[in-house]
């Protein structure tokens, strides 16, 4: 059947005032929603990645570009074929955290590499005697045995285990030495095929490339950067609170957050205080004092910060009065997540995130120097993220006469197992 003519103009004008209204509902109601926020954070991170000069100057602040990520470069390992290594098991716990479990394995490693031994695959305890994962519910295990591939044996079990029969516990310090693996290890391994491992740690335990021996040194070097990373499910959940932190400061700060290291017990047990060498006064580092320190320094009121304390607590209420945008993890955590990550009666999972979490912001403040500090430090430095800063009581409000020492003089282990690209 034709169409009239008038049919045809009628529709045609139809469309066209149906186009015009979608047009103003867009630009009224839809855009104003977009002008502040990127499409997605894969570009988010691209634009970062990709043109990091037009970010860091809608970046207003004392905000420092990463340098470029480093390489391996440590000592080539003397690969071992595989059966080779008969000479009895080597087992042990990570304990206290993921700040020291890679200084665990890397004695482990050493340790079995030396005496020709198998390393059996480590279990996790926490604070508490109740506290118990398996290795694989916090790390990836493929990563693990992938990484050692030729350097050790990796297994899930010892096997021929007499039942019944006791392991002998070794403790060992927290930087092994040829001469007592010699001494206090082998014989041991001799006589009863099995040794399980105990760390202790020294009053001030920050780890020196100079104080590991040459010989072990490779074997440090690859426990640190090659061989642990998180399981991808906490990976995710980490993954999703740098995401939800990097948007909540999109319009402060172009997606650049702070983290910093602070916990409320610090702050009653003084733990945060440093003595200046000068005057030998002490100046300790609060809420307060933390948001003086980073206003003076030139971080805008808008910036986001995040706190390694697990929840918000009344002594961190100062700190909002400089920074109204400070959040701890039970603020950023997915809702549907907090059952499982952050209930008291459950396994300590807020320090793997907290680690994970300072290994990722854009700047990170220290307020107490101790293995935490030390070891997130180890990792930045790796992925070229070397804006630490550790607050001191000065005159000066330039960002860089805050930076760590191990940046200034690079006096870090792992400028010793990494070069630049």
């Amino acid at each position: 059947m034709a169409m009239d003519l008038r049919q045809v103009v009628a529709a045609i004008l139809t469309m066209s005032m149906f186009l015009m209204l979608g047009n103003m509902i867009k630009k009224d109601h839809i855009d104003p929603l977009l002008v502040d926020m990127p499409v997605s954070l894969d570009i988010q991170q691209g634009l970062l990645k990709v043109s990091k000069h037009s970010v860091v100057k809608l970046a207003s602040g004392p905000w420092k570009e990463d340098d470029e990520a480093m390489r391996p470069c440590w000592k080539k390992l003397y690969k071992t074929k595989k059966g080779e290594q008969t000479n009895g098991y080597i087992s042990l716990s990570l304990t206290k955290g993921p700040e020291y479990h890679a200084l665990q394995i890397a004695n482990a490693i050493m340790i079995a590499k030396h005496l020709g031994a198998t390393l059996v695959l480590p279990d996790i305890k926490g604070a508490k005697v109740s506290e118990k994962r398996m290795f694989g519910e916090i790390y990836d295990p493929q990563k693990f045995t992938t990484s050692l591939d030729g350097v050790i044996q990796v297994v899930k079990d010892p096997i021929n285990q007499q039942v019944g029969e006791k392991v002998v516990i070794v403790k060992v310090p927290e930087r092994v030495t040829e001469k007592f693996i010699s001494a206090h290890i082998e014989p041991i391994l001799k006589k009863k095929k099995q040794v399980r491992l105990a760390s202790q740690y020294q009053s001030s335990n920050l780890t020196k490339a100079k104080e590991i021996g040459d010989y072990l040194n490779p074997y440090a070097c690859l426990a640190m950067f090659g061989s642990l990373d998180l399981h991808p499910q906490l990976k995710e959940l980490v993954d999703s609170m740098v995401r939800t932190l990097r948007i909540l400061s999109w319009k402060s700060s172009a997606g650049k957050f702070i983290t910093v290291d602070v916990k409320v017990t610090e702050f009653k047990n003084k733990l945060s205080c440093q003595r200046n060498d000068t005057t030998s006064k002490e100046y300790c580092y609060g809420a307060e004092e933390i948001g003086q320190f980073l206003e003076k320094i030139g971080f805008r009121k808008g910036t986001t910060v995040y706190l390694t304390q697990t929840e918000w607590h009344e002594s961190l209420r100062p700190l909002r009065k400089y920074f109204p945008n400070t959040f701890t993890k039970d603020a950023v955590m997915p809702i549907d997540l907090k059952a499982r990550y952050l209930d008291s009666g459950n396994f300590e999972y807020e320090k793997f995130i907290d680690f994970y979490l300072c290994m990722q912001s854009d700047v990170f403040v220290a307020t107490t120097m101790n293995m935490f500090y030390n070891n997130v430090a180890e990792m930045r430095i790796a992925s070229g993220k070397t804006q630490i800063l550790i607050p001191a009581n000065k005159l000066s409000t330039s960002a860089a006469d805050y930076l760590s020492p191990h940046i200034l003089k690079k006096n870090h282990m792992a400028y010793s197992c990494l070069c630049k690209i």
